[in-house]
């Protein structure tokens, strides 16, 4: 499709295959959804996994078959950035945002459910990420060397017109919401420790983008890539993640991948809700996302900021919070998180809905956040200025905005919380 523009603005569609490593033939159909200025000149990326995936009907294996003959497909019709539209957060600071939708398919005859404890979903957004930084807003692209084939099929000018960032800009927040939530954890690691722990999970990755033709052409594999060219993680936004950890290796869960992310010095921020069964509950997230009870170590945030390390980690719990309330759009498959049979908790609570002020609350946080980075490169500072930058500020309140959306205090005091609060550096 050819790119709508708004204002300034750019949205358009990519369609790719991703082969997960160069020397196994195991791919994945992906569509990304991407929002960028108009001028091609954005100062960084903002890649959100989306939290529940993905064909929304029975008969989306039948319309994938016939959509290899019609060039048409099920994909084009989720809109991954409706539910999660925040776009307006990242005009000020001229920055671009991207979804990434994909056909992964855990249960048979269930093709729409995906697992928060798969990392491959992780390794695919830092893989469309680093697409859109060296490629832009294209399904087509060239390969720079073709010399097997006696080819020379690199057009650099046809490359350049499609490049949205920055030149020389390669900084991705990585961001999601529930089991999206858990893949973005994966992605914001970054390719060394994709590549490292994905070995040790039985998930390698040194992945190779395929364009949707009937004789594709397809890029070199991701290693071989020059360092500018890959996404560099500048900061991980969780919306009340869910992990799961199922038959093994099978679904190995994150846990690897927060205890990376607990030592590197990288803006983190997690949110929750207060009636959010869906991540607050065991039954639902092994491990929970974060616990109310001080010192409970088997949470997510635990393992992010496990207690006297050096994490950036931060985590705030929002009043009424529900499963939904941060979707722009109504989702009912994510809606049944928070019906009374799945959380018994939220009965007679008047939580958030979506489209709601948690929405909002979420599109003022993403912006904070992306506030405080320069026009290039990572966060500058140490962890007491992250702690005591205008995010954190802006976050660490009874009221954070405009609107009547409040915070519930932290046991330590405050409204938010961190490994080696308050010593370590008092906000």
């Amino acid at each position: 499709m050819k790119p709508i523009r708004i204002n300034n603005y750019c949205f358009d569609r990519i369609h790719a295959w991703i082969q997960y490593d160069w020397q196994i033939p195991q791919f994945m159909e992906v569509v990304i959804e991407v929002f960028y200025p108009e001028n091609r000149n954005a100062d960084g990326l903002v890649m959100f996994n989306h939290g529940f995936l993905i064909g929304n009907d029975l008969l989306f294996y039948p319309k994938k078959i016939i959509g290899a003959f019609t060039e048409d497909n099920p994909l084009f019709g989720i809109n991954p950035s409706a539910y999660y539209n925040y776009s307006s957060a990242i005009v000020e600071k001229n920055w671009a945002m991207a979804f990434v939708t994909t056909s992964h398919m855990q249960f048979e005859g269930i093709p729409w459910v995906d697992i928060g404890g798969n990392p491959r979903v992780g390794q695919e957004a830092y893989a469309a990420a680093s697409y859109l930084i060296k490629y832009g807003a294209t399904d087509f692209f060239y390969r720079q060397e073709e010399k097997n084939r006696g080819l020379e099929i690199f057009d650099a000018s046809a490359a350049e017109e499609n490049r949205f960032m920055k030149p020389g800009c390669n900084d991705v927040i990585f961001a999601g919401h529930s089991v999206g939530g858990a893949h973005a954890q994966a992605a914001a690691c970054g390719f060394e420790t994709l590549q490292e722990l994905g070995r040790k999970s039985y998930r390698v990755f040194d992945p190779v983008i395929y364009d949707r033709e009937f004789l594709p052409e397809y890029t070199e594999r991701m290693s071989k890539w020059q360092p500018h060219e890959r996404a560099n993680p500048v900061g991980l936004l969780q919306l009340s993640p869910v992990d799961q950890k199922i038959l093994g290796p099978l679904i190995p869960g994150m846990q690897l991948y927060r205890e990376a992310l607990a030592v590197k010095k990288l803006p983190i921020l997690m949110i929750v809700g207060q009636y959010d069964c869906a991540c607050l509950d065991s039954k639902n997230s092994n491990p929970p996302a974060w616990s109310s009870t001080p010192g409970n170590t088997n949470t997510q945030f635990a393992q992010l900021a496990p207690q006297g390390s050096n994490s950036w980690a931060v985590v705030a719990n929002v009043e009424r919070g529900s499963h939904s309330g941060y979707l722009t759009e109504e989702s009912e498959l994510c809606s049944m998180a928070d019906s009374p049979k799945n959380c018994p908790a939220g009965v007679g609570k008047d939580t958030y809905k979506s489209c709601g002020e948690e929405a909002l609350f979420t599109n003022e946080l993403l912006k904070q956040f992306i506030n405080i980075y320069p026009s290039s490169g990572g966060f500058q500072g140490d962890f007491c200025d992250w702690i005591k930058s205008d995010c954190v500020k802006w976050l660490n309140k009874e009221k954070p905005g405009d609107g009547s959306l409040k915070l519930v205090p932290m046991a330590g005091g405050g409204y938010i919380d961190y490994a080696g609060r308050p010593a370590r550096c008092a906000p």
